[in-house]
């Protein structure tokens, strides 16, 4: 499994390099393994990365093996060990993401789709230092009952029951981010009503139950 896992995290950061939801060494994708995980390495160019690289990790950040760790290793190992139902957590810098996070605003209900991420909302977490316990404490928090955040002046965290998943939220967020941020240079967007967000949250719940990723309705 690992060695497989291993490939899907290289894929990843391709892919979001690809998209232009990350560029350079910005960013970092990691995977629960039974006990512990995986994440990438940090300061590795996506084309430098490959599965050799990909750095193994107990829950207290001791590596297993050899390579050194993503710096923002810490906030992987809290929420995944906060949240048993989550194997896998994107973070990127994706540019309307970030754009809107250094405005320190959640990301409101202008679009249905917001309920990808589990509410009506997405959150911003405060800011705090990349790396640091409070950075970590500000995201878990901000992903209660959510699988996606905005971390102010820095960048967006989603979550997954798999990778798949994960990036699937990633790439749908950013999307969200810019189509509200365009609507706010024309005017003041229309927000949907708590009971209009909730009756999406609760056909979300069956829709494309089977299907392999989240997909707009």
């Amino acid at each position: 499994m690992s060695a497989l896992l291993r490939e899907q995290i290289v894929a990843a950061c391709r892919q979001l390099e690809t998209t232009g939801l990350n560029r350079g060494t910005s960013g970092n994708v990691s995977c629960r393994e039974a006990d512990h995980f995986l994440i990438t390495p940090t300061g590795v160019p996506v084309d430098e990365i490959t599965p050799s690289k990909i750095v193994a990790l107990n829950f207290d950040g001791k590596v297993i093996g050899i390579g050194k760790p993503s710096s923002e290793w810490q906030f992987h190992a809290d929420i995944l060990r906060a949240r048993s139902e989550i194997n896998a957590v994107v973070h990127t810098h994706a540019p309307h993401a970030t754009a809107l996070a250094c405005l320190r605003e959640d990301l409101p209900p202008f679009h249905y789709m917001i309920a990808i991420a589990g509410g009506d909302s997405v959150r911003c977490a405060p800011y705090a230092l990349f790396g640091t316990d409070t950075l970590s404490h500000h995201a878990v928090n901000a992903l209660q009952d959510r699988k996606a955040c905005l971390l102010a002046n820095h960048g967006m965290i989603t979550l997954g029951r798999d990778l798949d998943e994960a990036m699937a939220i990633a790439i749908e967020l950013e999307s969200l981010c810019q189509q509200y941020l365009i609507a706010r240079q024309v005017g003041k967007p229309t927000l949907l009503s708590e009971e209009e967000m909730g009756a999406v949250i609760e056909r979300f719940k069956s829709y494309g139950k089977h299907a392999t990723e989240p997909t707009r309705p």
